[in-house]
């Protein structure tokens, strides 16, 4: 058991964080390639149009991957908690509760994506030149949900105990996978927006597979006899309790980035085509920051669930730290060579001026995106709920409000699409940071009255 979970509860805060996020990073650096290297072969082989068609889905398929992932993440946390009270049984109760819950949930919303595919574009007043690819890689997406959703709830198993490492192992494998695929169905066979899609499938579907086998030969929570399968309403309600939310908070930020795209879409395909580059760059800049919320929510779950909340804060202070060093070093990476970074997905030199400017401006947001990322990770590591939904609709507010006032009543045209995105952070960041400051103003004064 050992060598495969990691107790948190004791030794350097700062430790665990880094040596927990950098195995994490690098994975979802690695997750990540899959859209990148769906945009930038289908942007350089096939054209702009088919980025954009490609780009225009990056929403949908959002808000579906996400309503099922929230689930994985909230049992995820809820099993953190449990191996920090060192109550093991119950860690293998939630692993299978949230395993059952997780073969119905995306079956259920991979059905409606599919069917409903076309309506949704629609909504979306999607460009019609890229309507028709845009459903079909929408509808292939759908059939990789239930691989997707499998793979994120193995991985969300295992950081809860700590190891951040062994996912990783697989999503390095498939994603060299998804490149070579992407290539040869691509560019060789000619299978265009198609064959990206079908080598996104088998890819995720090997990062699933193999991530199960690994799991259930190597570490000891996994190990299940048959008395473990058994469904419990009452940890059934435990992973819903903190999982729904999470999922809501991850629909309503799709949907908010629904409105954004749809403001976008209004500007026609080469503002799409820019839009959906710099959006492919900046899911990797969220990387870092998502990483940190992960080692703390998991970092934070575990001292919450034995009860040391002094480590719990201790956590918090170092994960703004290690926050303010990452957010300069990638502000400098944006404003220096975000051209050279746009360049790798189109030739249009058109596309490529607007890109670059959209990025250099959203860097200069980046520190209001590293809070919300932090505060995230440490309330949820806490199981709070109530904050996770709030700051979805916090979100969608935002997203429904200030681009349309930006670009339409302040006459910022499409670069107000930009600045959009960086007032949204700033509105959320602060909400995020105002809850924190809310919560601890409560435990002191419980500490004082305890006294």
């Amino acid at each position: 058991m050992k060598d495969y979970t990691t107790d948190m509860t004791v030794g350097s805060p700062v430790r665990h964080l880094i040596i927990f996020a950098v195995p994490a990073l690098i994975g979802n650096i690695f997750q990540q390639i899959y859209n990148l290297a769906d945009s930038i072969i289908v942007g350089r082989f096939i054209g702009a149009d088919a980025l954009a068609a490609v780009g225009s889905t990056s929403s949908i398929t959002f808000l579906f991957f996400a309503l099922c992932n929230g689930i994985g993440s909230g049992g995820g946390i809820i099993c953190s908690q449990f191996y920090g009270a060192h109550d093991h049984d119950k860690v293998k109760n939630c692993i299978v509760n949230t395993g059952l819950i997780m073969l119905i949930v995306p079956v259920l919303f991979g059905t409606i994506a599919f069917i409903f595919a076309p309506a949704f574009l629609h909504l979306l007043n999607t460009p019609e030149d890229i309507l028709a690819d845009a459903a079909m890689y929408i509808r292939y997406m759908s059939v990789s949900l239930l691989f997707v959703s499998l793979y994120n709830y193995l991985a969300s198993m295992l950081r809860a105990l700590g190891d951040s490492k062994s996912p990783l192992y697989f999503l390095i494998i498939s994603t060299i996978l998804n490149v070579i695929l992407d290539i040869i169905f691509v560019y060789t066979l000619g299978w265009g927006i198609k064959g990206a899609a079908i080598a996104t499938i088998i890819a995720q579907f090997t990062a699933a597979i193999t991530c199960a086998i690994y799991a259930c030969k190597t570490n000891a929570f996994f190990k299940l006899k048959k008395r473990d399968f058994n469904f419990s309403a009452q940890m059934g309600y435990k992973i819903l309790r903190l999982g729904v939310p999470i999922s809501l908070q991850y629909a309503l930020i799709s949907i908010s980035s629904m409105a954004l795209q749809r403001v976008v879409n209004s500007y026609g395909t080469v503002v799409v085509a820019a839009f959906t580059a710099t959006c492919r760059i900046e899911q990797l800049i969220h990387q870092p920051y998502s990483t940190l919320g992960a080692s703390l929510s998991t970092y934070c779950g575990q001292n919450y669930g034995a009860k040391k909340m002094d480590r719990v804060y201790m956590g918090y202070r170092k994960g703004l730290l290690i926050m303010i060093v990452v957010t300069a070093v990638m502000t400098f990476v944006m404003q220096v060579f975000g051209r050279a970074i746009t360049s790798m997905f189109v030739e249009d030199p058109t596309v490529i001026d607007l890109g670059t400017l959209g990025l250099r401006i959203t860097s200069w947001f980046y520190p209001a995106l590293g809070l919300i990322y932090v505060v995230r990770g440490v309330l949820t590591g806490m199981g709070d709920a109530f904050f996770a939904l709030f700051n979805g609709i916090v979100e969608v507010i935002g997203r429904f409000t200030v681009p349309i006032l930006l670009t339409k009543y302040l006459g910022m045209g499409e670069v107000g699409i930009w600045y959009s995105s960086g007032f949204v952070w700033i509105l959320s960041g602060v909400t995020a940071w105002m809850r924190e400051r809310l919560l601890n103003r409560r435990r002191k004064r419980q500490e004082l009255l305890a006294v």
